[in-house]
């Protein structure tokens, strides 16, 4: 699993998302990196989580958004409904806090299920709690259907993450108003991509946004900012952490899934040994979907289960398979899934993050890539030079486990600029943004417990900063935290 690199160049447009056009080298084998996408991972390993009703108390509201903030063409103007949910039951009123969910790649139904930082914290805060849908995703579709959203090259143009972000901007001005809630202080909060967009958002719009959560925020993976090998280099030391012999078999497997592909039967042969759903057409099927089990594996993990231990247990105990490498694979991929008829390439409907999230890439979509533009508009390079000169309060959350987290920012920038990478002792832990997943409280370690109580900490001295200096200008009234 060690590897050399050459990293396909991002593009600004869509969501600012980088990875599917970047392709890696891993033992002379080329493989794409996962999404970010948080539900994805909770829905391949944790689906009884999205499998929960929306919290009782959220209630829905459409605003009528404009397709484009930027121009001033007359489909500029044009706009569409825009969704949003509001949880109210604790909100102190007047001045009390806002806490706004960035929606991401996906519908804001499955992070309803699955957020739990901010209603959680309601009630402690006094918080008004906000969920805003992406643009172009669940019920938050331009131009009448998704369809038309979509296969139109003039209307895919509006799909990018500086638009939605003054979507954001406009959503959270209107709830202000409408809420009498002026001088209410606004943190955001946001996860992988929806994290990156909390960053960026407390960037452009520091007027409307107090401070930013930014948990799994891959923000430094672009150009050369971060090492092009970083994320599989975490892959593998997670699996090498935990099992040196498994470690040993994933290795000399790709050799071996490459010796058995060039046979003349060799796909079926592979087939029949991964008892793959539809006949593989090649080995380059299998690899990938193996990379991707790898992968999803180390970036997502909730205590006190752990994916990656789990697999390397049943790569370990396959004694019977004796040296064959890919014999061992296939027992743990079928103790990693557990019983069903099939286990690779399984046939899926296609989702709408499926449609969305690749359209950057030229090959695809035609459009030609902007390969600086994440870094002109929003920064990157020199992170600690600039942040520290411009903004301030965010806290940029990561678990160690994670492979993204390679390209987040690991250490403080500045006394209000945190960062809060998961280290239980010498361990390294966490993975894709589970500190602002709901609660477990008979199954959270004490190191996710406390980490969370220290980003409400951090929130809630950023709120009483904001309130003092309220009082300095006579606009303050009387308010307590809890």
């Amino acid at each position: 699993m060690a590897m050399n690199s050459s990293k396909a160049s991002p593009q600004w447009l869509l969501l600012a998302i980088f990875i599917s056009s970047a392709l890696y080298n891993v033992n002379g084998f080329w493989f794409k990196l996962p999404r970010t996408s948080l539900s994805r991972g909770l829905r391949e390993h944790y689906p009884r989580i999205l499998e929960q009703n929306i919290p009782d108390g959220f209630e829905t509201f459409f605003y009528n958004q404009t397709i484009d903030h930027f121009n001033y063409r007359p489909e500029s103007f044009t706009t569409f409904r825009q969704r949003y949910l509001i949880y109210s039951k604790h909100w102190g009123g007047g001045q009390a806090p806002i806490l706004a969910f960035m929606g991401a790649e996906e519908p804001i139904d499955d992070d309803l299920k699955a957020i739990g930082f901010l209603t959680e914290n309601s009630e402690r805060l006094k918080a008004l709690v906000v969920f805003m849908e992406h643009r172009y995703y669940g019920q938050s579709v331009p131009f009448g259907s998704r369809s038309e959203a979509l296969n139109n090259t003039n209307n895919r143009g509006y799909f990018n993450s500086a638009q939605a972000l003054a979507d954001y901007a406009e959503i959270l001005l209107h709830i202000k108003k409408t809420h009498d809630a002026t001088y209410s202080p606004v943190i955001v909060v946001g996860g992988s991509y929806g994290g990156e967009l909390a960053t960026w958002f407390r960037l452009k719009y520091p007027h409307i946004a107090l401070g930013a959560l930014a948990s799994s925020a891959p923000v430094l993976y672009y150009e050369d900012i971060t090492p092009h090998n970083a994320y599989y280099s975490i892959v593998t030391k997670n699996y090498r952490d935990t099992s040196e012999t498994c470690y040993q078999t994933i290795l000399k497997s790709w050799a071996e899934i490459q010796r058995v592909g060039e046979l003349p039967d060799g796909a079926s042969i592979l087939s029949r040994q991964f008892k793959t759903c539809t006949p593989l057409r090649n080995e380059n099927e299998l690899r990938d979907a193996l990379a991707g089990m790898y992968a999803s594996t180390s970036q997502y993990g909730r205590p006190p289960e752990n994916p990656i231990e789990k697999f390397c247990s049943a790569v370990d105990r396959a004694t019977a398979c004796g040296n064959d490498s890919l014999c061992k694979i296939a027992a743990a991929v079928f103790a990693q899934k557990g019983d069903r008829p099939c286990y690779i390439n399984k046939p899926k409907n296609r989702t709408e993050t499926d449609e969305g999230w690749p359209w950057q890439c030229q090959q695809e979509y035609g459009v030609p890539p902007r390969p600086n533009w994440i870094t002109t508009y929003y920064g990157g390079h020199d992170i600690k030079l600039t942040l520290q000169r411009s903004t301030g309060n965010i806290i940029f959350s990561n678990g160690l486990r994670d492979p993204y987290s390679a390209g987040g920012v690991l250490k403080n920038i500045s006394d209000n600029i945190i960062a809060l990478p998961t280290v239980n002792g010498k361990f390294l832990t966490g993975s894709h943004c589970l500190d602002i997943v709901k609660s477990n409280k008979t199954s959270d370690p004490d190191w996710l417990v406390q980490q969370r109580k220290t980003e409400v900490e951090i929130i809630k001295g950023w709120i009483a900063k904001y309130y003092a200096d309220l009082k300095a200008i006579n606009k303050w009234i009387p308010f307590k935290l809890q």
